[in-house]
């Protein structure tokens, strides 16, 4: 098993309890970059090499343009997550999230974001998904101004921004995210939130830094982690930030 580092970034005021302790900046590999053929064994080496999350993208084709999995799938790769204590970091892009929140839960996710454009009433969903035992996130779309979470930021344990438009691994990060992910902070901060910020989309490790600085507290990456040798990727974000340990 990793010894993965799970020293928080001092002052950073996160919350996630001990089962859920970070390192400075949390790699969170998305299973959607992984090799569908082997995807338990592709998993296992992204976690030997020190990621610290399974990112699951949940697709339903109406909500997104594309089609990927559900909580079958989780429930395939529960014992791996379990065994290097990496939680499911669940990113539902669907429809109707919440007659789904119930099954993802049931499945092992510890952590289930949900889109704020997907949900009618989402101060209803956010505590839904704590009424489950699960850390409630959001995730806003590269148009969706900051301002449609900022009556919910309190309650949040994380606040997702994406860097691309969902759907689609592989694709480039959007420039403007890095100040989104400034003003994000400053959103969460002035809320009293102690919620994580992450960011997903077109990450890789020659913006990793930039993107830290901005005030992410964590990266998601699909193909930047799994196109390629996994260890030497996953070493590349971790020298990427050492600058915060």
């Amino acid at each position: 098993m990793s010894s993965r580092r799970r020293t928080a970034r001092s002052g950073s005021g996160r919350t996630f309890p001990s089962s859920l302790t970070e390192p400075a900046v949390i790699l969170s590999a998305s299973v959607l970059g992984a090799d569908f053929g082997r995807l338990a064994d592709h998993c296992r080496e992204a976690l030997d090499a020190g990621a610290d999350w399974l990112h699951i993208d949940v697709m339903d084709g109406h909500f997104v343009p594309n089609l990927s999995f559900g909580a079958p799938v989780m429930k395939g790769l529960r014992a791996l997550s379990e065994e290097y204590d990496a939680p499911f970091d669940v990113h539902l892009m669907i429809a109707d999230p919440d007659r789904y929140l119930e099954d993802f839960a049931e499945a092992g996710a510890r952590i289930i974001t949900v889109h704020q454009e997907a949900c009618t009433h989402l101060h209803r969903t956010v505590h839904a998904l704590k009424e489950l035992g699960c850390k409630a996130g959001v995730a806003l779309n590269p148009a969706t101004p900051l301002g449609m979470v900022e009556e919910i930021a309190p309650d949040l344990d994380l606040l997702l921004i994406m860097s691309v438009n969902p759907g689609f691994a592989g694709q480039s990060y959007i420039r403007g995210t890095t100040d989104k992910l400034r003003r994000a902070k400053r959103l969460l901060r002035e809320a009293d939130s102690r919620a994580l910020l992450e960011v997903d989309g077109g990450v890789t490790p020659d913006k990793a830094r930039a993107i830290t600085e901005a005030g992410a507290d964590v990266l998601v990456a699909a193909s930047a982690i799994f196109k390629g040798d996994v260890a030497e990727n996953v070493e590349a974000f971790r020298q990427a930030v050492t600058y915060l340990v």
